[in-house]
């Protein structure tokens, strides 16, 4: 359902809530106050988001892409909605922490490596029918700065691999790639790993 979204309006906001942002076409899967469009995210594999071709500039998903369960379905859908170039911000727990684990409703755990999947080079040993691409920038990786303010970023980052609940929230930029590329292992590039204190 389409709430009569400015066609002006090139940012989306997806699985809003309500954290409704002026500027934004905010979309969710319920009719709260001040959101524009509600659609389902899990059911892009069968039905199309209810926006034209190359819409978007900017996307941004605050803890939702963990809660879905076709995430492939739903980043092929999103690349169509997306202009090339479009940046993609994903906020997510880290697959080591408890948070992406506890929440019963959580179907899937993203680690910094996990985004490259959403690339078409990616699937240069199998076709699983997945037709977008995106492109990880960055993946800034933010921890408790108490608990790190006197360790170098090397030490940070060898925790983040070994140990659980070294990180509060990773925040993935990806960016939309289009035509898309053939899936080639020699294409991939993997994102530029931040440490953010905070």
């Amino acid at each position: 359902m389409v709430l009569a979204p400015s066609p002006a309006i090139r940012k989306l906001h997806l699985g809003c809530g309500r954290d409704v942002r002026s500027g934004w076409i905010n979309l969710d899967l319920e009719a709260l106050p001040g959101v524009d469009v509600v659609a389902d995210l899990d059911r892009c594999a069968s039905q199309r988001l209810p926006f034209e071709d190359d819409r978007f500039d900017e996307v941004l998903a605050s803890h939702l892409l963990e809660h879905l369960r076709e995430p492939l379905a739903f980043m092929q859908e999103l690349h169509r909605v997306c202009r090339e170039g479009a940046i993609a911000t994903f906020h997510t727990p880290h697959g080591a922490s408890d948070d992406a684990f506890e929440d019963p409703t959580h179907f899937r755990q993203y680690f910094p490596d996990s985004f490259g999947f959403f690339s078409q080079p990616a699937f240069w040993r199998a076709d699983y029918g997945y037709h977008g691409d995106w492109q990880p920038e960055v993946v800034e990786l933010r921890v408790e700065e108490e608990r790190y303010k006197d360790a170098s970023d090397e030490q940070v980052e060898w925790e983040v691999r070994h140990l659980r609940n070294t990180v509060v929230e990773m925040r993935t930029s990806l960016r939309c790639v289009k035509p898309i590329r053939e899936p080639m292992r020699d294409l991939i590039r993997r994102p530029r790993i931040e440490i953010m204190r905070v």
